[in-house]
């Protein structure tokens, strides 16, 4: 992967939340249902509208909350971010408002990367998009005189066969207009749950160990083979997309499930529950029993947030420390502790005895303190992040290589991880499926303010529940008058992968030919419908668009 993509794998915030909100004059929010996803940074956001003027550039197919904040709504086909971004920097070339400063001192490859762009002017990128060529020049021109800029996204950038593209070509953009390295600018993806930037920073990715180490470099594997005493593969592993489907193709025997769902949040559920059928031998750790529990030979009692000491790593790269409140319930224990005795119990198995180097005593950690040592010894981005420091209050972002040093809170503010930014031409690619005679809608999909991810918690709150009690479908009224919807009425939904039933919620929050539905309800879950065409880069699933009819029931 080519340019700031590449040296910005971790996918973070290359600013802070507080940064973005303070100091920006613009925000480009594109893909981000951020008020209703991400509530505490939307208000900030709001905030940042209504009392300091900061102009918002929505790009979104629903009409979401955030747009009545907005100077200007972008309402784009689903499947189409390329095309708008490349329109909207055609645009910026066009009238002389990049920054040939930052482009010639910074930045290397301008030249094949504006051949590209320039192919898309305001009435090509209009005719893929459908936003009108008077939206595209009202747009750019609030990003290039409105600086700093703050690029902001979700899901609804990453979760498309065109994901990395589609964030190569926003980095694109940000480097174009010079916000990068600088208050209230940069590329900020805002992650889909609490620790997952943690997660990936310890390695939970197949191709790196922790702090984005690459399992190809001979050096660095060597390293954590001294260090933990064990032979690694050479081989860059699976991703759960791969692993999962790899089931029925005879490279998957065994799974290891720590706190995910995959029945409820992995794309066409009726393949996903085949393959759980399928599989060897299935452990699952968890707080709750789940959808993927009934697969599971052998369940183990995890903890929650609340039931646990150690650390979480946000979207925008801080680390902070989570203190138990309570004493695990039944028989659960801490995931540290569970995968520990796990790995002890498999050495036992083994003839295999591994010298371990201080300050490591293999899997005998007493608390998450110790495995933080570990971390600052291995992980140089984490150096100097310890459990000390956090309960002194220290508000600490990564990277934070030795015990004096204070956080980075924002990245790229002399040069890129690669030294000079490289642009990379971009061109748009067409979602893996599209609307037929036979499935003439799009449908897209995602989550809503009141339930999280397959909602294994969230239904659980009667609260919520009350609010929001059971799957809805947003469709159009001009969909609904052509459906002969008269009042609350129930629909079939159904693409090529399977079929749900839900109620019609008639608004226009989505356009007509689309409609959005969630994945919080296992009685009618969109990844019933939604396809697993994959980011070939990625591995992450197109989400975001599939080609479905809508019917009345």
């Amino acid at each position: 992967m080519a340019g700031l993509a590449a040296s910005f794998g971790s996918g973070a915030m290359s600013n802070s939340m507080d940064d973005v909100a303070k100091e920006a004059k613009a925000y480009f929010i594109i893909g981000s249902n951020t008020t209703e996803q991400h509530p505490v940074f939307g208000t900030m956001l709001r905030r940042a509208a209504r009392f300091r003027g900061a102009k918002i550039v929505v790009a979104d197919p629903r009409k979401i909350d955030i747009t009545e904040f907005a100077a200007i709504h972008l309402r784009h086909k689903p499947g189409t971010d390329i095309a708008l971004i490349n329109g909207l920097m055609y645009i910026i070339i066009e009238k002389g408002w990049e920054d040939q400063q930052f482009i010639e001192e910074r930045t290397e490859g301008f030249e094949e990367f504006k051949a590209t762009v320039m192919q898309y002017t305001p009435t090509r990128a209009s005719e893929i998009t459908g936003v009108p060529v008077e939206q595209l020049y009202e747009a750019a021109e609030i990003l290039s005189q409105n600086k700093p800029s703050a690029v902001i996204w979700s899901m609804g950038i990453t979760q498309h066969i065109s994901g990395v593209r589609n964030v190569m070509d926003l980095a694109n953009l940000q480097m174009l207009l010079g916000n990068m390295g600088k208050p209230g600018s940069g590329v900020n993806p805002l992650r889909g749950q609490n620790n997952v930037q943690g997660a990936c920073d310890m390695g939970g990715l197949p191709n790196v160990y922790p702090a984005y180490q690459p399992v190809t470099n001979d050096e660095i594997r060597a390293k954590f083979e001294k260090a933990w005493g064990a032979t690694s593969s050479t081989k860059v592993g699976m991703t759960a997309t791969e692993i999962i489907p790899g089931i029925l193709e005879g490279k998957t025997h065994a799974l290891y499930i720590l706190g995910e769902d995959p029945v409820m949040s992995d794309p066409d559920t009726h393949h996903v529950r085949k393959c759980l059928e399928a599989v060897d031998f299935l452990l699952l750790q968890e707080i709750f029993p789940s959808e993927t529990s009934v697969y599971a030979d052998v369940l183990l009692p995890g903890v929650s947030f609340a039931e646990k000491t150690g650390t979480f790593t946000n979207t925008e790269r801080r680390v902070q420390m989570v203190h138990q409140a309570i004493q695990p319930l039944g028989d659960a224990r801490p995931d540290w502790w569970i995968i520990s005795e796990i790995a002890k119990r498999v050495l036992a198995g083994t003839s295999k005895r591994v010298p371990f180097e201080a300050p490591y005593s293999g899997w005998e950690y007493r608390d998450t303190s110790e495995i933080m040592t570990e971390i600052n010894a291995m992980t140089p981005s984490y150096g100097g992040i310890t459990h000390a420091r956090l309960e002194k209050g220290e508000r600490i972002q990564w990277p934070c290589p030795t015990l004096d040093h204070p956080g980075t809170p924002i990245l790229h503010t002399r040069q890129f991880t690669r030294g000079k930014g490289k642009f990379a031409p971009i061109d748009h690619v067409p979602p893996a499926e599209e609307p037929t005679d036979d499935y003439p809608m799009v449908l897209s999909t995602g989550r809503v303010l009141y339930h999280w991810h397959g909602g294994q918690m969230t239904r659980r709150a009667k609260g919520l529940t009350q609010v929001y009690g059971e799957a809805l479908v947003e469709l159009n009224p001009f969909d609904a008058q052509k459906l002969g919807i008269n009042g609350k009425k129930v629909v079939r939904v159904t693409s090529r992968r399977g079929s749900i039933q839900a109620e019609a919620w008639v608004t226009d929050r989505v356009p007509p030919g689309m409609v959005y539905a969630n994945f919080h309800f296992p009685e009618a879950s969109a990844n019933e419908l939604t396809i697993a065409a994959l980011d070939p880069v990625s591995k992450i699933p197109e989400y975001k668009v599939a080609a479905v009819k809508v019917e009345l029931v």
